[in-house]
Parts: structure tokens; sequence; C-alpha cells
């Protein structure tokens, strides 16, 4: 099945402040329904690369049988994911190169490879806000996202 996976995070224009992620997942089913699911987060003290990070997770977990998973986001830090030099040198081995820094959200990237492991995917970096409807609905679910008084629980757990 081929899945098209929206995703954003927001920190309100704060890396420190509340944040949000929102993710929306459509497919298309056999007899050719669109179907969508949405997540989102609410306010969390926490940076927008890890509300970028788990706006993909969220929903490459909630995909139980393995998919075609085109991710769209305007995530430059979530791209990291996409490069195996990048995974078995930082990753894996939990050290930024020639430095004694861990690398920071380790366990979420874990989290990210364990939820891509099933499933073939592609990413798309949405650049930019000029009128590019995957960057506005990207937009659209992290600004609901960080706006919901609603919780997804679990989701930071270290």
């Amino acid at each position: 099945m081929d899945i098209i996976l929206y995703s954003d995070g927001s920190a309100r224009g704060n890396p420190n402040g509340p944040g949000g992620f929102g993710t929306r997942l459509e497919y298309r089913s056999p007899d050719g329904q669109l179907h969508i699911r949405e997540f989102s987060q609410g306010y969390k003290k926490t940076t927008n690369n890890r509300m970028e990070l788990l706006g993909v997770i969220i929903g490459l977990e909630a995909l139980i049988k393995p998919c075609n998973v085109t991710i769209y986001t305007d995530s430059q830090y979530v791209c990291k994911a996409f490069n195996d030099n990048w995974i078995e040198g930082w990753i894996k081995k939990g050290r930024l190169s020639g430095k004694t820094n861990p690398v920071k959200n380790r366990h979420l990237w874990q989290r990210l490879l364990k939820a891509m492991e099933k499933h073939n995917c592609t990413y798309v970096w949405i650049k930019g806000h000029n009128g590019n409807p995957g960057n506005e609905r990207c937009d659209e679910l992290a600004t609901a996202a960080a706006d919901s008084d609603k919780l997804l629980e679990d989701t930071f757990g270290d």
C-alpha cells in the first residue's frame, strides 16, 4: 500500500518553548476512496527538532502492515535519517564525529530507525513557505498540534 505522510513540528518561534507536532497519513483503498488519519501533540516544552522527529515516528508507528511511505516535511533534521553515513556514524555510535558530545535525541533517532525498518520510506523535503501546498499542509498540522491541549502519552519515553 502507498502512504503519504505529512509531518511538521512547531516550537512556536522559540527553540526551547512549547511546541507540538502534527502528522497526517493519506492512502487510497482498493476501491479508490481516500482515507485520512491525523495525530497531534499538545503543548510540550521541548525543541523543534524533537517535534520534527516525533511527527514522523508517530505516523510510521501507526502503520501496522509494511507500506511504501512518502514522507513530506520541511525538516532538514529529519532528512539526516535518510543518510546511511550519518546513521552509522552518529545514531548507532551515539557520538558526534571527532567530538565527545553524545548525539542529541539519540533515543528518538533509534526509535525512528525502528519505525522505518518494515517500510520502504522515501523523503521529500518541502522547502520554503511560498505557496507550496505541501508546506502549507505541514504548517497547518504543526500549528494545530501546538494549539491543541490533547496529548499523546508516552511520547517522550527515554
